[in-house]
């Protein structure tokens, strides 16, 4: 495999990430009635729908396919968050499971980071870093 080849495999799979927590932050919010809550956690879906667009344009730029769709992880990822909201998830309960859901999206970028990656995907990568951790920040304030 080229470098080429998994620097777009590396890329694609922070993608997917970034499209698991824009559908995860679908899920809280329509669970969430408090709208300052609310409102934090549209700021923060807002920024994982530009890192898609970071993620996705660069990915063509270095002629690669974006993966946009969200796969049977991303779909048994959905199934398992509804099932451990279950009905009645209060909003403490929402903020704890966004948290830890924020946490495994930093990890899995981390790891990408410790790959083969250009210059390029090295700082989109570092930025979405540090954007999730200042997400996690923003939303740990609120518990």
């Amino acid at each position: 495999m080229d470098n080429n080849t998994e620097t777009i495999k590396s890329l694609n799979e922070l993608l997917q990430g970034e499209y698991m927590a824009v559908d995860s932050f679908n899920n809280f919010i329509s669970r969430l009635e408090d709208e300052n809550v609310k409102k934090t956690f549209q700021e923060v879906q807002k920024q994982h729908r530009e890192n898609i667009d970071k993620l996705a344009s660069y990915i063509q730029y270095i002629e690669g396919q974006p993966d946009e769709n969200l796969g049977m992880k991303g779909k048994m990822g959905e199934m398992m968050l509804n099932m451990d909201l279950g009905t009645e998830a209060d909003t403490n309960e929402i903020i704890k499971k966004s948290i830890e859901g924020e946490t495994k999206g930093v990890n899995m970028t981390e790891k990408v980071l410790r790959g083969k990656l250009d210059d390029r995907s090295r700082d989109i990568a570092g930025e979405i870093l540090e954007k999730d951790r200042k997400s996690i920040e923003k939303l740990k304030k609120l518990l």
